[in-house]
């Protein structure tokens, strides 16, 4: 691939990154919860699940999820439940008192393998690998996997920049927010009903 090649994908993939989508508003829903660390959190588990469907696409894998209904429907349908189960878990939360709060905050290593399973469990993100990655590859090249591999590195690096910079604002925002009584517990509706939104949204989704 060329410079000029090379060039235009880092633009489309920054793009891309920057457009809000279910993994943004995890980690913006992280952020606001507990701070910085655990919005950076949740961005690291989204990239490590997106690593997977890298891999994925390296191997050929997502080609069965993309010409499989059967594939998509039950990793679609997985994820969706994923996600309005911790989107219910939260809203239903009965803590009201900054001490209660505390003591449900869940663990980094929690939220890091939330991300993760959000972000594996969806199959449009598979299927996006291989809609917009081979746009550019050197087809006459004999080393493809090699060049799928490279450029979805990258994609993954920028989505991960965009990622830690979102969760840095809003765990900053979140932190002033704190100041005003009921924010922490408002804030968990507001969380849950994003998770519950997204769910849905993948419930309801389409392969095209």
């Amino acid at each position: 691939m060329g410079l000029h090649d090379f060039t235009l994908f880092a633009l489309a993939s920054l793009i891309l990154n920057i457009t809000p989508g279910a993994d943004m508003l995890y980690i913006i829903s992280r952020s606001t919860a507990q701070g910085v660390k655990a919005g950076m959190v949740s961005a690291f588990g989204i990239t490590t699940g997106c690593l997977v469907h890298i891999t994925a696409a390296v191997f050929g894998l997502s080609i069965i999820i993309m010409k499989s209904v059967l594939a998509f429907n039950i990793i679609k349908y997985t994820g969706a439940a994923y996600l309005i189960f911790l989107g219910i878990k939260s809203v239903t939360s009965n803590s009201s008192s900054e001490i209660g709060i505390k003591q449900t905050r869940d663990s980094y290593l929690k939220i890091f393998t939330q991300g993760a399973f959000i972000n594996i469990l969806n199959p449009k993100v598979a299927i996006f690998f291989l809609a917009f990655l081979p746009q550019f590859i050197v087809a006459s090249s004999d080393h493809i996997a090699i060049q799928i591999l490279l450029l979805g590195l990258w994609f993954n690096f920028s989505g991960l920049i965009v990622n830690l910079m979102v969760a840095f604002l809003f765990g900053k925002w979140a932190n002033y927010m704190t100041k005003f009584p009921g924010f922490r517990v408002l804030q968990r509706k507001i969380t849950g009903s994003v998770l519950i939104c997204l769910g849905c949204r993948i419930a309801f989704m389409k392969k095209s």
